[in-house]
């Protein structure tokens, strides 16, 4: 099957999985992960209806955005140096990898030069795996406390990459862990009520995400293939 069909059979069973889990059609936001990925294939996409589309490194936003129509709204899934924000602060409609401090003081900076506001979200490295990035569960709460007092950044929800497991059921645990993290935030009124994203659930699990409150699940293999990493 094309990239179009792909697509529409990665959202029907998006409406599946909202259905099963009770949830109200269109409540989840499809991310079509396209690293690696030309802007050709980008493209057959877009015309067939997808517009959220994640991107790992900041140098293939910079690449392909000006090749593609300016109605798309890229996402920065992927680690984020604080020397390159000031490249892509202007050019992404979300940043999906806030891991510090340090990296959303950095954001806000450069948010407030181009007099923006960046919606963001914080990496939990739900895992705990030394292999990966993100923000430690139990430090979570502090630092969503501590980049809500900045100007030019709006914390949105939570992102998570869990561990692979053997059965996409497994993931559940780790999805629902993420879950408790934004109630914990919630509770303690931090946002203000504009908290409400989790970002979880990929190819292989984002039904079990779905069913644990995902309203954002970002697919790539799925639609595009297998990823070409030897460019």
């Amino acid at each position: 099957m094309g990239v179009a069909e792909n697509l529409n059979e990665v959202l029907s069973e998006i409406r599946l999985a909202e259905r099963n889990a009770g949830r109200e059609e269109s409540s989840v936001r499809l991310i079509a992960v396209s690293k690696t990925k030309s802007a050709d294939l980008i493209r057959e996409a877009y015309d067939a209806g997808q517009r959220d589309f994640g991107e790992n490194y900041v140098q293939e936003i910079l690449s392909k955005a000006p090749l593609l129509p300016s109605d798309i709204r890229w996402h920065m899934i992927g680690h984020l140096q604080r020397n390159k924000v000031r490249q892509i602060i202007d050019k992404v409609s979300m940043i999906h990898s806030v891991d510090s401090l340090k990296l959303a003081q950095e954001i806000s900076k450069e948010a407030v030069k181009k007099g923006i506001v960046m919606p963001v979200l914080i990496e939990v490295n739900i895992g705990e795996e030394d292999s990966k990035s993100g923000a430690a569960p139990e430090e979570t709460v502090s630092l969503a406390e501590e980049i809500t007092k900045l100007p030019g950044i709006s914390l949105k929800g939570l992102m998570c990459v869990p561990p692979v497991c053997s059965e996409p059921s497994e993931s559940e645990r780790y999805f629902d862990r993420l879950r408790e993290l934004n109630i914990d935030i919630k509770d303690r009124k931090i946002d203000n009520g504009s908290v409400c994203e989790l970002s979880m659930g990929m190819s292989h699990d984002f039904p079990e995400a779905i069913k644990c409150g995902a309203t954002m699940v970002r697919v790539g293999t799925r639609i595009f293939g297998e990823r070409d990493y030897s460019r």
